[in-house]
């Protein structure tokens, strides 16, 4: 257990940003399978920028991984395509 008062407060933070990011991590899972669930292609293409803007807000808050973004992104935008 720590000691120091600054690392006590550090623990607290990071508690709270790991729920925080948690969130919007699962949140932005959630909606990459409702978008893969989607068979209407009009519909899956106007959710595909929600998701694009979610999992860039992730990428851009380093949740995850920028070149992991990209592969979703580029995955997703090709499953969208490909609906018929």
């Amino acid at each position: 257990m720590a000691h120091h008062k600054s690392a006590l407060k550090r623990i607290r933070q990071d508690q709270k940003k790991r729920l925080h990011n948690r969130f919007y991590h699962k949140s932005t899972r959630t909606a990459i399978k409702k978008l893969k669930d989607m068979t209407d292609k009009t519909a899956a293409e106007a959710f595909l920028p929600t998701v694009i803007s979610m999992i860039d807000r992730l990428s851009k808050r380093n949740i995850i991984h920028n070149n992991k973004a990209a592969n979703l992104k580029s995955k997703l935008t090709k499953f969208v395509h490909k609906l018929g």
